[in-house]
């Protein structure tokens, strides 16, 4: 790992009632009646929200240009009367602004960012590019229909400056062994799509958790066949799965990651509530971790906000 990725990564500012969400769009256009439900849970959780009149712009199967997307997101991270910042829905796009993101002011101003999904590339940048810790959890679309596991779990990693931990609900172990690194979390089309460009992950000594939804298991063995041969898990610490939604079935997926990586020699533990379902927990990106097989759980060593 480069030397910016083995120094500990700052950490946002808990937050608190009262603080002040900005809601951005940098992937697609959503849906309205999902869109406020989500809002509704947020101001439940006394939250102020900045809603830009902009995120709602459309162009295609994105929400505006890319230009646009971009500026609205440094916009955000650069206001200091911002506390946070949740994506509205993930969907396709947030990949095409990566070039456009201002890495100096984004990285001025650490703040709590979540998203998933088309996300995951948002996530990987700001803790590989800014070195800062983001979340891995629900968008605005999403709160609304989430479990109410998923927001108590959302509200906590967010605002308690305490170490958090997962279990794995449905433990399956492809892998036994018990490791540590640095945690990485995210869509596995949208890593894969990273792959061989100027913004692939590095994932060197870390743990990697994966998720997807709708990807035929041939699709799942074709991504993680080509990552392998470019060489992505080549000095990875620990795997971990989350939901493979309408993936075909959890043992089949199971069958082809045990095919594809169980030659790496590295614990690999299946079933954790993360990904497109309605119980999807809110994990912190680029913190250290340790993953263990035994108690089926990760387990992060200090706190994810301050």
């Amino acid at each position: 790992m480069s030397p910016q990725s083995l120094s500990e990564p700052v950490l946002p500012p808990a937050l608190k009632p009262g603080d002040t969400l900005g809601i951005v769009a940098p992937a697609s256009p959503f849906d309205r009646d999902l869109f406020d439900a989500g809002l509704r849970v947020l101001e439940s959780m006394n939250f102020n929200l900045v809603i830009p009149q902009s995120i709602f712009d459309q162009n295609g199967y994105l929400a505006g240009s890319d230009r646009h997307r971009a500026n609205l997101l440094n916009q955000l991270f650069a206001d200091p009367d911002i506390d946070g910042i949740i994506c509205a829905r993930g969907g396709y796009g947030a990949m095409r602004i990566l070039p456009l993101l201002d890495v100096d002011a984004i990285s001025s101003h650490p703040k709590v960012f979540v998203g998933f999904s088309d996300i995951t590339v948002l996530l990987d940048f700001l803790v590989q590019r800014c070195h800062m810790v983001a979340f891995h959890g629900p968008t605005v679309t999403t709160l609304g229909k989430a479990d109410p596991s998923a927001r108590d779990r959302f509200l906590l990693a967010l605002s308690t400056p305490e170490p958090l931990s997962l279990f794995a609900v449905s433990s399956q172990v492809i892998q036994s062994g018990i490791t540590a690194g640095r945690f990485f979390c995210g869509n596995l089309t949208l890593f894969c799509h990273l792959t061989g460009t100027p913004f692939q992950p590095d994932f060197s000594g870390g743990i990697l958790l994966i998720e997807d939804q709708g990807e035929a298991p041939y699709r799942i063995d074709r991504m993680l066949t080509q990552m392998r041969m470019a060489g992505c898990f080549d000095s990875l610490a620990g795997l971990a799965l989350g939901a493979f939604s309408d993936c075909g079935s959890a043992d089949a997926v199971h069958r082809i990651v045990a095919d594809r990586l169980g030659g790496l020699n590295l614990p690999i533990l299946a079933g954790f509530d993360v990904g497109h379902e309605t119980i999807n927990m809110t994990l912190p990106v680029g913190l250290p971790v340790q993953l263990d097989t035994y108690s089926g759980t990760l387990t992060f060593a200090g706190p994810a906000v301050r």
